[in-house]
Formats: C-alpha cells, structure tokens, sequence
C-alpha cells in the first residue's frame, strides 16, 4: 500500500502552454510541487502511474513522497486537473509540507449507520450536504477520513460540522470563521414512498 503514497516524478525546464502540451503528447503529465519556503519546481509524471494513483482515495488526504530525479519529499495533492470531455489528467498541484507547519486539506466523510438509525429504521433516507471537510492540522495528524456516524439521527434531524468528532489536533476550517458557519453535513429526511403511503 505504500506505493499508492509515493509518485515518481521528473523534473522538467520549460514552462508554458506549449511545453505542458508537449509533455501531454508523450504520455505523461504536468506537474508542478511548491511551498515549503523553496522554489517551485516543474515536474512529469507517468499518465498510467498517475491515473492508478488516484483511484485510492486516501491519495487526495494523505502525505505523500514525490521522488523527483531520485530524491523524496513529502507534499500533499493540492489540484487535479482533468479533461473534460476524455479520460485525461491534464495537470496536477502538489504542496511541500513540513512536520512544524499546519496543512489545509479536504478530507472526505464517511457516513455510517444509515439504515440501522433511529430515522433509519423508519424509512428515512440520508441527505449528505456534504461529502468532504477542510481541515487544518499538522501533516502527523492528517485524518485519511473523518466518520460521520448516524445512529442516533432521527427523520427531521441533522447533524452539524460541529457535531463532527475529529482526531486529536485536527481543525474544521470552515468553524474558524464563526459560528454561522456551522453548516449541515447530512439530514434524516423522510423516505418519498413512505410519504406517500400515508398521504
């Protein structure tokens, strides 16, 4: 599993549209790797590698080693762009991180206990607002995911970012900016055909 962590990278001099083309044209992608206090650094990457990659989803909220010309650092995976009308990874964003500094990274939730909820049970169906929280924390403590149990979420209700359990040291982004922020991630709502048996 470890591999699904690391991508193997080459670095690239020319910059540009036409460079990043060219590059696209023999199988490989664009990249560039930035911040840690060090210059930006262009880099390709092996399409088939890269495309294996991100079907794990724990890619998109895990530190990963980018081996570039032999030589490892950690960074996480900021932007994937994509082609829209064909399967194509048309560029991709990694950050530096170092252990003494915070990261911001999407996290994805995973809900569980749907059918065996109190609104569950009832015939209400989950209603996810969201399927992915920004969190700030230090990369040690990087969450792969955040789970979002519904066992005691009755038909009406909903639970809150606020409500969220995190691990140790990790921080809702979106919670710094105040109180009216506390959005909804997922609500019981009742089921169509439930509703209509009793109307």
């Amino acid at each position: 599993m470890s591999k699904v962590y690391e991508f193997v990278a080459e670095s690239r001099g020319q910059t540009g549209t036409c460079a990043a083309r060219r590059v696209r044209h023999k199988g490989r992608v664009p990249a560039i790797l930035y911040g840690g206090h060090k210059d930006p650094q262009m880099l390709m990457l092996d399409h088939n590698e890269v495309v294996k990659h991100l079907e794990h989803e724990a890619v998109y909220s895990h530190v990963l080693d980018i081996t570039v010309d032999g030589k490892t650092e950690q960074a996480i995976l900021k932007a994937v762009q994509r082609n829209p009308f064909r399967f194509q990874i048309l560029h991709l964003d990694f950050q530096r991180v170092t252990q003494s500094e915070n990261v911001k990274v999407h996290v994805p939730l995973h809900f569980i206990n749907e059918h065996n909820s109190v609104g569950g049970k009832k015939g209400g169906v989950a209603a996810h607002s969201m399927v992915d929280v920004e969190v700030s924390c230090f990369p040690s403590a990087l969450p792969e995911y955040i789970e979002v149990n519904l066992i005691g979420l009755d038909v009406g209700e909903s639970l809150h970012l606020s409500d969220l359990k995190l691990p140790e040291g990790v921080v809702l982004v979106e919670l710094t900016h105040g109180p009216e922020h506390d959005l909804p991630v997922v609500s019981m709502m009742a089921s169509k055909s439930g509703a209509d048996s009793e109307s």
